[in-house]
């Protein structure tokens, strides 16, 4: 299904700060393509973990110690029923209780027929299974047993929200957050790389409606542009400087029709202080400059281009002051793009 987005429209990671809901809603329906926000300040369940461990099998979920295990006995015992239930789509829809704007979005519905598309997210199931452990303190991707289960989980996740997504807006689409990626080609030795990438393009090849991967670290990037999906999100303001010099692969995903997503918006609070609109615009300008020296076409670029800020932060001093400044600046970048290369 073609993306019907582009041309240095605006998104945004679904993490935010916030704790005041109809806020958040808010300030993702400021931009051009909304997304429903994922809130870890408001409750444990939003936890980009605790959130996509809804209807695992052997998951534990632990609110007061705030982290997610599984228990590989109880796996064992809910296999079956995880199983037979696996035909129902409801097993995988995002409950109520595991997000408190989710279903506040979906019911929008002719209010979001303004946008050009609209957008939902999960935790990826590399991200998902290196973090959560075992009672062995074993990641869970390293179990032959779990990890089929893993991807078959995240990818019916992924398929369940897309469709609630498609019946409210015509061009919904999806992407996995996968930080993991970086962690894969680090420290990590119990699960190659030549694994994960045919793990997660069997994934993805399941997926319904056009998919996405989003990170904000610095993976392989071969690795990744190689990967079948039709949108990468990426941190451009700290990461930007590496990814450029994958113009070879960055110009086959492009030609394929693919979107790249520039998170060129710093939010925390120090490096969004030493940059301004025209030190954003001179940034992302400059990467351009270069792929186009290394023969991508500038046009193909900013029409197969959104823009961003670099990475959600929950961390900053001034909760979501810097945030919020963070989507005025994105929205100013964008425009002062969009008019200098034609697009309004």
């Amino acid at each position: 299904m073609q993306l019907n987005v582009g041309d240095l429209q605006t998104t945004a990671m679904g993490i935010l700060p916030h704790t005041d809901v109809d806020r958040a809603l808010e300030l993702s329906l400021s931009l051009d393509i909304p997304f429903w926000p994922q809130l870890p300040r408001l409750h444990y369940n939003e936890d980009m973990y605790a959130q996509a461990s809804d209807r695992f099998p052997g998951v534990l979920v632990d609110i007061e110690q705030e982290r997610v295990t599984l228990n590989t006995a109880l796996f064992y015992r809910q296999l079956d029923s995880y199983v037979e239930r696996s035909a129902d789509p409801a097993n995988f829809s995002l409950s109520p209780e595991y997000s408190a704007v989710y279903h506040r979005f979906l019911a929008l519905g002719p209010e979001l027929a303004k946008y050009p598309a609209i957008r939902g997210q999960i935790t990826g199931p590399i991200s998902y299974g290196l973090k959560v452990v075992d009672e062995n303190l074993k990641p869970i991707i390293y179990n032959d047993d779990i990890r089929p289960i893993l991807y078959d989980f995240f990818k019916n996740k992924m398929n369940a929200q897309y469709r609630e997504l498609a019946a409210v807006h015509p061009h919904a689409f999806m992407w996995t957050d996968e930080p993991g990626l970086e962690l894969l080609f680090s420290s990590f030795t119990g699960y190659t790389g030549d694994r994960a990438r045919a793990d997660l393009a069997e994934m993805l090849a399941g997926v319904e409606g056009p998919r996405g991967v989003h990170l904000c670290g610095n993976p392989d990037w071969d690795f990744l542009l190689g990967t079948e999906m039709d949108i990468l999100s990426f941190d451009a303001y700290s990461n930007g400087h590496i990814f450029t010099r994958y113009s070879g692969e960055i110009r086959r995903f492009l030609e394929a029709g693919h979107i790249l997503s520039w998170g060129v918006i710093p939010t925390a609070v120090e490096e969004f202080g030493r940059e301004h609109l025209d030190s954003i615009v001179r940034r992302i300008e400059d990467m351009w400059t270069y792929l186009a020296a290394k023969g991508i076409d500038r046009e193909r670029i900013v029409r197969q281009g959104l823009l961003a800020p670099a990475k959600c932060c929950l961390l900053n001093p001034d909760k979501t002051v810097t945030v919020e400044r963070t989507f005025d600046l994105l929205r100013e970048v964008s425009a002062v793009l969009r008019q200098r290369y034609g697009l309004v």
